[in-house]
């Protein structure tokens, strides 16, 4: 709070940015008797302030709200409605009585317009759907069954609402057509609406698998002769990226040190929505777990890449081969390393040295996890590798520090 700088609250839409800056913030302020004239909040999505989408309409708007030299407390809602909105911001920013919020559901809008050129004017709060602790916090049923609704049907807020599963079905499947899909085509102004959602549903289905515009090309022709390219491709999956639908995880050779740039692997932001998406009929949870701790990393603040390992190992045969072994994550956060392995069921011990192999390869003495599905008691080895239960994982909040 006033320092001088606009926060910029992000993520995907109806993830609670609006709750968080309209209702949590909001009742911060009323705590500290800040007047309720010197909020000013304006919902841009609301079709009664669309007048108020013109940059200097709104500007003026703003104005003309502020009385005296009390500090002011200024809240946008979905910024990005607003063309030019940051020579409104900018302008904002030199009254000095003014503490300025932003939210907005358009990743590429909020970069190129705030965090750039405000030039470390701008603080990014990112916001995403439930993680599992939360979602766990808000059922008020056992572990087992939160993690079965989570699973299913994700962490979308209002999910949490819905009484029956048809009703948590069904507000999925509306949110993204008409919510996610329509914002897309409308804002991108794309003419092959049908393009778009067939690539959603085909990355939906291939959850954690290497790909890239030249693989999905080949299945849009292959499944579906058409002759969409991989250019085309490349451009949708921005779309999907800068709406927060959609993140990417990179390769990243831990020997070599350096990226591999393609193939990469996406994950959704919120695997409830990518169940609407197929119809809640691939329920696979070995990759939606994958996609659940994915998302777990993020929520707490990582930067997450894919593992790569090369080695050198004998054969049964006797001779030396390369192999090249995985890692499913590698989490950073300032100086710490986890490397983490996702495993649905481990069963008995030639399993698990085959899931810690990869692991053992690394060089370094960070920490090194392996999460089984599941409720379990955590041990570690003699490597030093630790092997935990999922829900350990997701709800101890030190997990990663082990």
């Amino acid at each position: 709070m006033n320092n001088g700088m606009v926060k910029i609250i992000t993520g995907v839409r109806r993830c609670g940015k609006s709750y968080l800056l309209f209702k949590l913030f909001k009742d911060r302020l009323a705590k500290e008797r800040v007047p309720p004239e010197n909020i000013i909040e304006v919902a841009l999505d609301d079709i009664i302030n669309r007048r108020l989408r013109d940059p200097e309409t709104l500007y003026n708007y703003i104005k003309t709200r502020i009385t005296g030299r009390a500090a002011h407390y200024v809240f946008l809602d979905e910024i990005q409605f607003v063309d030019g909105f940051s020579d409104v911001v900018n302008g904002l920013l030199r009254v000095p009585n003014l503490d300025i919020y932003v939210t907005g559901s358009n990743s590429k809008l909020l970069s190129s317009d705030i965090l750039t050129e405000f030039r470390g004017r701008g603080d990014e709060v990112r916001v995403y759907p439930l993680c599992f602790s939360e979602y766990f916090a808000a059922s008020g049923g056992s572990v087992a069954q939160a993690w079965k609704d989570y699973y299913t049907f994700g962490g979308m807020p209002l999910v949490t609402y819905r009484e029956s599963d048809d009703m948590k079905v069904d507000y999925l499947a509306n949110l993204f057509r008409e919510v996610y899909i329509r914002d897309i085509c409308e804002r991108n102004r794309i003419k092959h609406e049908a393009d778009l959602e067939t690539l959603i549903d085909i990355l939906a289905s291939s959850i954690g698998s290497l790909t890239n515009p030249s693989k999905l090309q080949r299945a849009f022709k292959s499944g579906r002769n058409s002759a969409i390219t991989d250019k085309t491709i490349k451009t949708y999956i921005d779309y999907l990226e800068e709406a927060f639908l959609l993140e990417p995880a990179h390769r990243y050779d831990v020997k070599g040190k350096k990226y591999i740039e393609t193939p990469l692997k996406y994950y959704f932001v919120d695997v409830g929505l990518r169940n609407a998406r197929l119809r809640f009929r691939q329920q696979e949870e070995n990759h939606i777990m994958e996609n659940v701790i994915y998302n777990e990393l993020k929520v707490r603040g990582c930067s997450v890449d894919v593992g790569i390992v090369d080695t050198t190992e004998t054969g049964s045969d006797g001779i030396r081969q390369k192999k090249r072994l995985e890692v499913d994550f590698i989490a950073r956060k300032g100086s710490a390393i986890t490397y983490i392995q996702s495993v649905y069921a481990i069963g008995d011990d030639s399993k698990e040295a085959q899931e810690k192999r990869s692991l053992k390869k690394i060089p370094d003495f960070f920490n090194k996890i392996v999460v089984v599905n599941g409720d379990i008691k955590s041990k570690r080895d003699e490597s030093g590798i630790v092997t935990m239960g999922l829900f350990d994982f997701l709800l101890n909040p030190n997990s990663l520090s082990v």
